[in-house]
């Protein structure tokens, strides 16, 4: 179906638009990551010389050779003792210039005089640069360029043991062999950023990958489309439809769906056992397919078809459909009441035409009198049960159906009573509602009893505008106690086999149309010995 909605523009895949976004991404998080690495190392690098190179001067300024050679006598105005001092130490300071790895150690007087330098030529000339706080006392650091061109130096002061100051030390490293240290370090930033990178770009095709097939290489267009168009066709559809995944929890459904299950908003998610009834849920998630199977919801009694979804050959969840069957079966039921009442006609006419020929036959034999008793005796008992059941239900419909349904009775041998205590001024519910309520459960009390011995079935009814009480009990075999709370699950019937197939709905009807009312129906015993059904809307009374 998806290739029915192929982008026209032509335009990549979502997966491998995520990868080129992603692999892009990756490359600037590395570079920049890089460059802070490289910015973060030079600091590091300056720092580490600036430390170093204060090190250096402190240790050669802590020398007492050192010390002792800047306070002789005449240093600083005897050239001859000057020559001295540069002899002894020029080799020392050149010694640990390299040993320490620094580019100048530079000894001097208190007037800046250098007694030592790694070019000769300027040894006995002024050290060129800041001084800072050191001929005071104090050490003094900065990045200066001098004669071996930019450098990092440090000057600290050379103190005699009587605490006066005799010279000054400066040691410096350049610029550049700071940046040859630095270089030095790029080959592992290098390598570090090459593993990130490559991890990175790992992931983004695993991750490519997995939304390659989630997506089932389709374009955003695409995408879009689809979910538009189903969403459109979703809610479109008159029937519920509902998708479930592997493990039986809804991820889909409409309208229709929420109002034949009363699904809450939250139901998305939700394991399917949780919001409609255990028999329904069965048939949702059952491994074989469905196909129109009665089930009964909480006020409607549904068709419902159930059909795993698959993709590639795999399994991907359920799609269930549901139909409002309530009404078809309550116009069913109707239906075939009027055929039960048709059937009773016919069956009285030909009872009719039957005694008829009797009473004729008694005339001709000149028994008057007898033809005369003959016919008024079955026409006073019938009217006198006409009669009753008129003056205590005024509802014509029910009045027809309670009529029809003793003749029915009468007819295949069994007695259906109407209590002394029925009455009936109005009905709370609609006389299609009251056929369907009465007649489905006068009609399963006849069937329970044609295989007792009493044979009997006795209705009460006592009804107004706003309450209904009906209880009809039979002399049948009753219901025993272990399926009491099964009665009214998926259209339960005690009549075999219980095959989906619609036998025992008008259970369901009754209960269906019972609860839209507001009332309920209750199971129990009946003192006729077999069971009893009680209905009650309203309170009841």
């Amino acid at each position: 179906m998806a290739g029915d909605l192929k982008d026209p523009d032509g335009s990549s895949p979502v997966a491998r638009q995520i990868l080129a976004l992603q692999v892009l991404v990756v490359l600037l998080v590395v570079v920049g990551a890089c460059a802070l690495a490289w910015t973060d190392a030079r600091r590091s690098q300056v720092e580490d010389a600036r430390t170093r190179a204060l090190a250096v001067a402190e240790t050669v300024a802590d020398n007492p050779l050192v010390a002792r050679l800047l306070a002789g006598p005449g240093v600083g105005a005897d050239p001859v003792a000057d020559a001295g001092v540069v002899a002894r130490l020029q080799p020392y300071a050149e010694v640990v210039r390299a040993d320490t790895r620094t580019d100048f150690v530079v000894v001097m007087d208190t007037d800046r005089t250098r007694f030592t330098h790694p070019d000769t030529t300027l040894i006995g000339q002024e050290f060129i640069g800041d001084l800072g706080d050191a001929p005071a006392g104090g050490t003094f650091t900065q990045e200066y360029t001098g004669t071996l061109g930019p450098s990092m130096r440090a000057v600290v002061p050379v103190v005699d043991v009587g605490g006066s100051i005799v010279g000054l030390v400066a040691v410096g490293i350049t610029t550049d062999r700071i940046q040859d240290d630095l270089l030095a370090r790029v080959p592992s930033i290098l390598l570090a950023g090459a593993a990130v990178l490559g991890v990175g770009l790992a992931g983004a095709w695993l991750i490519s990958r997995r939304l390659r097939r989630q997506t089932h290489g389709l374009g955003e267009g695409e995408i879009t489309r689809m979910y538009e168009y189903y969403d459109a066709v979703l809610h479109a559809v008159r029937e519920g439809l509902l998708l479930l995944d592997p493990d039986g929890r809804v991820r889909l459904f409409n309208e229709e769906a929420r109002r034949l299950l009363d699904l809450p908003d939250d139901a998305v998610g939700r394991p399917v056992a949780e919001l409609v009834p255990p028999g329904l849920a069965g048939a949702a998630v059952d491994a074989e397919p469905g196909t129109d199977e009665i089930h009964l919801a909480d006020a409607s009694v549904l068709v419902v078809n159930s059909a795993p979804a698959r993709w590639d050959g795999r399994e991907v969840g359920r799609v269930v459909t549901l139909r409002d069957h309530t009404e078809l079966r309550a116009v069913t039921g109707e239906l075939d009441t009027v055929r039960g009442l048709a059937e009773s006609l016919r069956s009285q006419n030909h009872e009719a035409a039957n005694r008829l020929h009797t009473v004729v036959s008694l005339v001709e034999l000149g028994r008057t009198s007898e033809a005369v008793a003959f016919a008024t005796e079955e026409l006073a008992q019938a009217q006198l049960l006409a009669d009753r059941v008129v003056a205590s239900v005024e509802d014509p419909v029910l009045s027809a159906l309670l009529l029809g349904k003793t003749a029915q009775a009468a007819e295949r041998g069994l007695t259906l009573v109407i209590t002394d205590e029925t009455q009936v001024e109005a009905l709370p519910l609609d006389s299609r509602a009251a056929v369907t309520v009465v007649g489905n459960l006068v009609d399963n009390a006849l069937d329970a009893a044609a295989g007792s011995e009493r044979r009997l079935v006795e209705v009460a009814i006592n009804a107004d505008a706003d309450h209904l009480h009906l209880l009809v009990g039979d002399s049948g075999p009753g219901i025993e106690d272990d399926v009491v709370e099964r009665v009214f699950e998926r259209g339960w019937s005690s009549k075999e086999p219980h095959d989906g197939t619609g036998r025992g709905l008008g259970l369901a009807l009754v209960v269906s149309t019972v609860r839209r009312a507001g009332g309920d129906v209750r199971v129990g015993r009946s003192a006729l010995g077999g069971a009893s059904f009680e209905v009650r809307i309203g309170d009841g009374r």
